[in-house]
């Protein structure tokens, strides 16, 4: 089994750090928040990829551990699009709708293929668990990407870029505080 998670992993790590830096220069360019968001979100989640291969031949405190630092990144994430999107409510910059609808698809295609890899995984252990509400977040933020540039070009506004982005970012939170309680009720089990 570890090496089955260790192949998908690898795959995963590099597919969110290739489109990180793909969606980050688009997010950018196009002045984007949910894409800024989702790029956050793609590198957080090559992060969570790179502990949960570090991790994957230890033991489930070790495991555990490596949740716990998972959820605190996540939650830092969060609160850092949360004041993105904040910002981006005094600072009136209309994103550019085509670059998020086409970066936003790609996105998507991307993070596809990470959750139908780690789908039969996610129930192994914390360790896969974690990685797995990873990929479903990322599926449905993306989602949001597209909406949001669907909705700004019909709209001509900004506001939809703004909403998508503050609600991945509670996405992002909520997920972080499941994450964290998990792992905090792991380390406290007696070993």
């Amino acid at each position: 089994m570890r090496r089955s998670h260790s192949r998908v992993l690898w795959i995963v790590l590099a597919i969110n750090t290739a489109m990180f830096f793909i969606e980050g220069a688009a997010g950018l360019l196009a002045h984007s928040t949910s894409l800024l968001a989702d790029a956050l979100d793609m590198l957080g989640d090559a992060l969570v990829y790179g502990f949960s291969l570090f991790v994957l031949e230890r033991s489930a405190r070790w495991q555990a551990g490596a949740a716990l630092a998972k959820g605190a990144f996540m939650l830092a994430f969060g609160l850092g699009v949360l004041g993105e999107a904040a910002y981006k409510v005094y600072v009136p910059l209309m994103p550019g709708v085509e670059t998020m609808a086409l970066i936003g698809g790609l996105a998507l295609l991307a993070n596809l293929i990470c959750f139908l890899l780690l789908y039969r995984h996610r129930d192994d252990n914390l360790n896969m668990s974690s990685t797995w509400l990873c990929s479903r977040n990322d599926l449905i933020a993306n989602v949001g990407v597209l909406l949001a540039a669907g909705s700004s070009y019909l709209l001509a506004s900004r506001w939809p870029d703004i909403g998508v982005g503050g609600l991945i970012a509670i996405l992002f939170l909520h997920s972080a505080f499941s994450v964290l309680r998990q792992s905090l009720h792991t380390l406290r089990a007696p070993a």
